[in-house]
């Protein structure tokens, strides 16, 4: 059978592909871009004849309609990795669930443990040699599909292609086929930083060698560094990273991103996962100099270790002056995630010249307009993604601590002093109280 033949043998109308649901399956949404707008709304239409369908997914943009047809939860059970600020909502109102992952084990976790019955993906059209393309969800996405009992495919020609094995799914692999008009991708343009921000990516800045391999996560902290490069004497920088955003475009348009000295995959940038603009997807699209890779590969900590200068930048919420972090959650309430922070700190770390960086403002004011100290003397429920065992550089606005082999108190000291100065008194009397004071440490 020509490909051709098999594709429209397998295109059918939303509404016909999501009949292959049943009642008290697992379904998995792709990731991001690759989030099934027509699939989901075609499967919210069954509510009432399906119950206890339970769905994944990850950093959706939202709102999902299957979450908002039914308020109750009555029919379908929402899921996610890691939250976007819809998926946030979701789970503060009692409609979702969270599952926790560190992204190096995602295909372990999908052959070993997990089952989908139906996975829906958005995907690129599909090319000559038979493979649509998972785009920017194909870091995390492979994994579902290759372990998914069935396929279900929503064709949408605004996806950019992205290069490499992992990003293609064969159209053999598919059990349905559903194409619609282009539909504008979820953008997410990298904010400018505040001056915050400026001055902790300062602290960063002269740790950044000529030839380093960069990890920068989405946020201003990442963008201010991109912003000091892109105006440095510094050259040669390369890409190996789990989510790639606008601030590698600025590198690259500074004639600073060329991959060129990169120990691992010299000539190319790797990522796992890409949201940003609308000119950094055209910059993706197709590019030989971009070589998408899947989660487990990408975040392996022995395949990170292979990039001399690893740098590793992300954004934290949190730290007690332990020096344990926590990148995901206030108190018991789910932000976002595990993600990849752990694998990239640990993978950093391990790489010869490497470095990894924890980036938080010292604190923060409330609606009321009271401010709060991100540095605190003990956690109370906040999530650990970092533990102190394995924390390197802290950064804020007051300065970069290495916490690494540190004592207790020399990591109180050193915390303390990367705190908001109105809060600095309290936290040594807390540390004092801790036992985790001298009584000759810096006052």
């Amino acid at each position: 059978m020509s490909l051709l033949s098999e594709y429209r043998g397998k295109l059918c109308s939303a509404a016909e592909a999501v009949r292959l649901v049943k009642d008290g399956d697992w379904v998995d949404y792709g990731s991001n871009n690759s989030c099934p707008a027509m699939l989901d709304e075609a499967l919210a239409a069954r509510r009432d004849e399906l119950h206890g369908v339970k769905i994944r997914g990850n950093l959706l943009r939202g709102p999902l309609a299957v979450v908002e047809c039914d308020p109750e939860g009555e029919h379908f059970i929402y899921h996610t990795w890691h939250c976007s600020a819809d998926e946030r909502r979701v789970l503060a109102r009692g409609r979702g669930y969270f599952t926790t992952m560190t992204f190096r084990n995602i295909d372990w976790y999908y052959r070993s443990f997990l089952t989908t019955d139906v996975a829906m993906v958005s995907v690129a059209p599909m090319d000559d040699e038979g493979n649509f393309n998972l785009s920017g969800a194909l870091g995390s996405t492979c994994s579902v599909v290759e372990n998914a009992k069935r396929v279900i495919v929503e064709v949408n020609h605004a996806m950019p292609r992205i290069r490499g094995e992992a990003a293609k799914l064969p159209l053999s692999r598919v059990a349905a086929v559903v194409e619609g008009p282009a539909r504008p991708l979820w953008e997410m343009p990298s904010p400018a930083p505040s001056e915050i921000e400026k001055k902790i990516a300062s602290y960063i800045f002269p740790h950044i060698c000529d030839g380093a391999t960069l990890q920068l996560g989405i946020g201003g902290v990442p963008n201010a560094v991109g912003e000091l490069l892109a105006d440095s004497e510094i050259r040669d920088l390369g890409m190996h990273t789990e989510l790639a955003s606008d601030g590698y475009l600025a590198l690259h348009l500074a004639g600073k991103l060329t991959n060129r000295r990169k120990s691992l995959h010299p000539g190319v940038g790797v990522l796992g996962l890409a949201i940003g603009s609308r000119d950094f997807y055209d910059w993706l699209d197709d590019n030989p100099e971009i070589l998408g890779c899947r989660l487990d590969y990408v975040n392996s900590i022995p395949v990170l270790a292979q990039n001399d200068n690893m740098i590793s930048i992300n954004g934290c919420l949190s730290a007690d002056l332990y020096g344990q972090v926590c990148s995901e959650s206030v108190g018991t309430r789910q932000i976002s995630g595990s993600g990849g922070q752990l694998d990239f700190v640990n993978g950093a770390t391990a790489a010869g010249g490497g470095k990894s960086f924890l980036c938080m403002s010292s604190s923060f004011i409330d609606k009321a307009g009271v401010r709060h100290s991100r540095i605190l003397p003990h956690f109370d429920g906040d999530i650990v993604t970092t533990p102190r065992s394995e924390v390197f550089f802290l950064v804020t606005e007051y300065g970069a601590a290495n916490l690494a082999g540190k004592t207790t108190w020399e990591r109180a000291e050193a915390l303390i002093t990367l705190a908001h100065p109105d809060f600095r008194d309290g936290l040594i009397r807390a540390a004092e109280e801790q036992h985790i004071w001298l009584p000759h440490n810096k006052r």
